[in-house]
């Protein structure tokens, strides 16, 4: 059986939304909802969804960049949330974030080699000529020349910012590698390239990946498993091709009759979407405005995530039988 690095149990993050002028009555979002979800070591875990469904949110309550309303997060059995100091510190070097847009996410006063040793020279490891050999190495290994050592962020493309960023990550030698829509804001020409370094790298470093993205088809070229999100929760969970050989959730369907690359096939057509994502639904399942198969059970009662068929977990009162 797998060893499990990260288990999320009951995770839930709200915020709350002041008034206006108009209106002071406070709202609340809930950004994720409920969720458990366990990443195993050595796999690469995509999560997908429509943008603003809380992805990047419980990508940023795992590295500690946000806290949780309730729930937990245990590494290694340990619950994350209890760390203090020094089990803080090494948490930090073990679980490393790739950001989204390779352009903010870089300090621009300074040069490659800068940002990559940094994170050593925060933890205190190695010297000055220890870090500098180590980031020329890793600068190599992502495919940038050490003539490019002393260069700045402006100095570069889209594509070998990100491999900039890439390396930070990778310096401090983490387990877990949290990649947040890593390619989203890059050349079509060169998203290929970067995720085909990110493979080779996982198989390099023995690294764990939880691979954050919208769109399917960069998932199913990365993932081992996929863990379908919407309105903050978790709503279909499954090896790669059961998801997209067959997908048991209506929204799965919704998302996957959109990618091109299937609607070119005879077998395969788009899906109309109804209705529009909304937080205000109160009872039942959250999908409920948008789903063809709707139901009166549908509008009672909130389905919860079960194991349909081994290994295949689904968030739907019909599940298989669709």
């Amino acid at each position: 059986m797998a060893e499990i690095l990260i288990d999320i149990k009951k995770l839930n993050k709200t915020y709350t939304i002041s008034g206006t002028a108009l209106n002071d009555k406070k709202r609340f979002i809930k950004a994720v909802k409920d969720v458990d979800l366990q990443i195993f070591k050595g796999e690469t875990l995509g999560l997908v969804g429509e943008s603003g469904c809380g992805k990047s949110t419980l990508a940023k309550i795992i590295t500690l960049l946000e806290k949780p309303s309730t729930g937990s997060v245990d590494f290694q059995g340990e619950n994350i949330f209890e760390y203090k100091r020094e089990k803080l510190k090494q948490y930090r070097r073990k679980v490393q974030l790739v950001f989204q847009d390779p352009y903010s996410s870089l300090n621009a006063r300074r040069s490659a080699l800068s940002i990559i040793t940094e994170p050593l020279v925060i933890h205190k490891i190695g010297d000055k000529i220890s870090r500098k050999k180590d980031a020329l190495e890793l600068m190599a290994k992502v495919g940038l020349s050490e003539q490019q050592a002393n260069r700045y962020p402006h100095e570069f493309s889209g594509g070998q910012r990100q491999r900039i960023g890439i390396a930070r990550a990778l310096i401090l030698q983490p387990q877990l590698i949290i990649a947040d829509e890593p390619v989203s804001a890059l050349d079509v020409s060169i998203q290929a390239q970067i995720l085909n370094l990110l493979k080779s790298l996982k198989n390099d470093f023995g690294l764990t990946y939880l691979f954050v993205s919208h769109d399917l088809n960069v998932i199913r070229h990365m993932s081992d498993r996929v863990a379908v999100m919407y309105l903050g929760r978790i709503v279909e969970l499954a090896k790669n091709e059961d998801i997209y050989n067959n997908a048991l959730h209506p929204y799965t369907r919704l998302l996957l009759s959109t990618v091109p690359s299937r609607i070119a096939s005879k077998e395969n057509t788009v899906i109309q979407i109804k209705g529009e994502a909304t937080t205000d639904i109160e009872k039942g399942c959250n999908f409920q405005n948008r789903c063809s198969y709707k139901k009166e059970i549908c509008s009672m009662q909130e389905p919860d995530l079960k194991e349909i068929e081994t290994n295949k977990y689904c968030a739907c009162h019909f599940a298989g039988k669709l």
